[in-house]
């Protein structure tokens, strides 16, 4: 087993680096819920096509980036925050970011240009995992495990950020920031 850190809510899932599942290659996942009962986060790293307004109509600020969140209810819209004097109800996964609140608090917030991307990132769909499932990706090494982090770090947009979280993890996993996305081509 590469990594001894194990899995909880607040910490990264740093995907390995020749996963082929478009969903999770080269993904940093904040998980939200861990438990027996299974697992569940958002890709950070992977953006879509969309803002904010493209989605919700009814929000003026249309200029915030949408994340692919992961491929469970991608109808269904998230977000994590780190404005809680701003944004009641949220939940606090890991020092000062939440998931969640009150969302008629952030459409208004949105409206009057109170909020931007370094505050608030919104996904559609989310990353699950059932009883066991992810512990076996675990065992399989599929995922590096990361409790010490940037908050920054999260609410980055940077394309890089896969690269970025696994330099910070240190010496014994830096090389692999390096490895070509297709090791056939190199």
């Amino acid at each position: 087993m590469l990594n001894s850190i194990s899995a909880a809510a607040g910490r990264l899932l740093i995907s390995e680096p020749f996963m082929m599942d478009p969903n999770f290659k080269r993904s940093v996942i904040l998980l939200t819920e861990y438990s027996v009962d299974g697992a569940m986060g958002f890709v950070l790293n992977h953006q879509s096509d969309y803002l904010l307004g493209d989605i919700l109509p009814d929000v003026s600020y249309s200029e915030l980036p949408v994340y692919e969140g992961g491929p469970v209810a991608k109808n269904t819209l998230h977000f994590i925050h780190r404005c809680p004097e701003k944004i009641s109800g949220g939940i606090e996964i890991w020092d000062n970011v939440y998931w969640g609140g009150d969302f008629e608090e952030v459409k208004e917030l949105i409206n009057n240009y109170q909020l931007n991307d370094n505050e608030i990132k919104f996904f559609t769909g989310y990353s699950g995992w059932t009883q066991g499932q992810l512990d076996d990706e675990l065992v399989e090494d599929t995922w590096i495990v990361a409790n010490s982090f940037q908050a920054d770090m999260l609410f980055n947009n940077d394309q890089n950020l896969w690269r970025e979280v696994v330099k910070s993890l240190g010496n014994r996993y830096a090389h692999i920031a390096n490895f070509p996305e297709n090791p056939s081509l190199n």
